[in-house]
């Protein structure tokens, strides 16, 4: 979302209808969104060969585990029997994409300034006061009209910021970190994290955070009103809502 542009000339009906996302945020939110799922699918197979998550450098079946995780269902990992050599092709293979697509996503949003204008909340938005309002009207499940209806509001903008500036580099940072080439290239990026173990469990946190992201952005999506919400980050244009509902 950049800006809002009221369509003219303007029929009563079309004035309604407004400029929301631009060409180069759709395109990186449907590659990524594509990106990030197989990823994660993957991931959850690359998890399923050794489910347990260490701290440090080393791990291994008889050290201390400080999270035993599940085996997850076929249905949900790539590919869908069990196949570690597999699921690190279609891992590694997709994050140059990932890896690229963040990087070139936040230095165009930067020079177009949409992280700026659109992304980074107001010093009055972060009053605790504001973001309590916003809250309880997420719980009411009453979302803004009009013009505001076009514009992130305090809540899309701190988790959408979480999720872009803190939970997709480090999981960028933690990858690379627990490649073993790292360990020599790189040796003070696997130190940053506290050792390959470490950057795997931050990995793997990083991980669920973008992955319960997903879920309640997905929520959100179906209660706003899924037909406007998605069509926009299609074709960039958002009918804006009125007080009686959604046009």
């Amino acid at each position: 979302m950049n800006r809002i542009e009221i369509d003219e000339p303007a029929p009563a009906e079309a004035s309604q209808v407004v400029v929301r996302h631009r060409l180069g945020t759709r395109i990186w939110h449907w590659v990524n969104a594509v990106t990030v799922f197989v990823m994660l699918m993957s991931g959850l197979m690359i998890s399923n060969a050794h489910p347990r998550l260490y701290w440090g450098n080393y791990g291994a079946n008889f050290d201390h585990a400080w999270l035993q995780l599940p085996r997850f269902p076929g249905w949900l990992t790539i590919p869908s029997y069990y196949s570690l050599s597999g699921a690190r092709r279609w891992h590694l293979a997709f994050a140059w994409l990932f890896a690229a697509g963040l990087v070139i996503f936040l230095l165009v949003s930067l020079w177009n300034r949409h992280v700026q204008r659109d992304l980074a909340p107001t010093r009055d938005e972060l009053r605790p006061r504001h973001i309590w309002h916003d809250i309880k009207e997420h719980a009411r499940l009453s979302f803004p009209t009009g013009e505001a209806a076009a514009r992130y509001n305090t809540l899309q903008k701190l988790s959408y910021g979480a999720v872009i500036f803190v939970l997709l580099p480090l999981l960028v940072l933690t990858g690379l970190a627990m490649a073993p080439a790292m360990s020599a290239a790189w040796p003070w990026l696997v130190e940053a994290f506290g050792g390959r173990q470490s950057a795997r469990s931050i990995h793997f946190l990083c991980a669920a955070g973008v992955g319960l992201f997903i879920i309640i952005h997905l929520i959100m999506v179906a209660l706003a009103g899924p037909v406007n919400e998605i069509g926009s980050m299609v074709t960039g244009r958002f009918r804006l809502r009125t007080e009686a509902g959604q046009q």
